[in-house]
């Protein structure tokens, strides 16, 4: 069946967000449609809205996000009505080389939805009829969502729903980065340049994988005071300092084995790479700007055996990680709940964004009725 919904929606690159009602049509083969309970305001969904990330308008915003199956579609066995779900924008075929080598995130076959269902067609409409293209084939900033079923993971319903819903950007990027792509060893030195929500779960994930020491980066200085809460054994603020590379090293006696850029600025990266100790790696978290650019000196790279390497969604297996990291928060070796510093209702979309952009939250969390 169809719904009405209120939704936030980008209706043309550079102009404000609009919330407004459309209509969601019910399920299809392989899909379901959810009740969405809380969706988390991501700079990505920011990214869309500019250009930056080119997802052609209009669009329903909103990827990380967590809800309530209320139908499903023909030939759905893996989930149910009443099924609690988080969404993940990663499309999998399942088929592809990477697929099958555990790697979905990279899917060959995943750019032909980035702004549709799999099938290429779209369940959300405006108020004239008009096809509503779906960030990351999600769209979940909306009252009801419909997706394929293989971009939800169920989840037990005992998670408070506005801290489940940033298992599908925020933590996994974060806590992924070190897990999945670092795969950061116990008694590690590490540094996180970019104290966001992402940069908050980076810390956080070092701690749980034993990292010794981890420096907080950042020119904020309440973001500053906060990763500490998360962790965070250091801090160097970089409008504090001549040299952050030079700063890090001498923190670290002689410059750290991880370092996770969770910026997505090229100058950054450079940065990350001169404060690896001999044998350290940089992992590339940020989405950066398409025509931005890093460099760095080659030489390093065989003679100090330094690795340059990238993460996208944290490298992550959604059905596996999702819950994996549920089960560290009940276990109390992960922080969610603390990361959510601000909710909104959906009318107030447009202040969340702004409070997002003005570095007021970890996260803020639109909260639906």
């Amino acid at each position: 069946m169809s719904r009405q919904a209120k939704a936030v929606v980008c209706r043309e690159w550079g102009q404000p967000i609009q919330v407004e009602t459309i209509t969601v049509d019910g399920p299809k083969r392989g899909e379901v449609t959810i009740k969405v309970a809380a969706c988390g305001v991501c700079h990505s969904d920011h990214s869309a809205t500019t250009g930056k990330i080119p997802y052609p308008a209009p669009l329903v915003l909103g990827h990380e996000a967590a809800g309530v199956v209320v139908e499903v579609g023909e030939g759905v066995t893996a989930l149910k009505e009443g099924d609690y779900v988080v969404s993940t924008f990663i499309t999998m075929c399942g088929k592809c080389r990477n697929c099958v080598r555990g790697r979905p995130v990279l899917c060959e076959n995943a750019r032909k939805s980035m702004v549709t269902l799999p099938d290429g067609t779209v369940r959300t409409h405006g108020k004239d009829g008009e096809d509503l293209n779906v960030f990351g084939a999600c769209g979940v900033m909306a009252e009801y969502a419909t997706l394929h079923v293989d971009n939800c993971v169920k989840i037990d319903d005992d998670v408070p729903m506005s801290s489940a819903a940033l298992v599908g950007c925020a933590v996994i990027t974060g806590v992924g980065s070190v897990f999945n792509t670092a795969q950061l060893e116990p008694g590690s030195r590490a540094a996180v340049f970019g104290i966001g929500g992402v940069g908050l779960n980076a810390i956080q994930g070092c701690v749980t994988a034993g990292a010794e020491m981890v420096i907080a980066v950042d020119t904020n200085a309440a973001k500053l005071e906060m990763a500490k809460e998360f962790g965070a054994t250091h801090t160097v603020n970089i409008t504090e300092v001549d040299d952050v590379s030079k700063a890090i090293k001498k923190l670290s006696g002689g410059g750290v084995d991880y370092a996770f850029e969770c910026v997505g600025n090229g100058k950054v990266v450079e940065q990350a790479f001169k404060a690896l100790g001999r044998a350290g790696t940089v992992v590339v978290v940020g989405v950066a700007d398409g025509k931005d650019t890093t460099s760095i000196n080659t030489f390093t790279l065989p003679a100090d055996e330094r690795t340059l390497k990238g993460s996208w969604l944290g490298s992550a297996r959604p059905q596996y990680d999702f819950p994996r990291i549920l089960n560290l928060y009940k276990a109390n070796r992960l922080k969610l709940d603390e990361l959510v510093t601000q909710t909104y209702n959906i009318d107030d979309a447009p202040q969340a964004f702004a409070d997002m952009l003005d570095g007021k939250n970890a996260r803020g969390v639109i909260v639906f009725e």
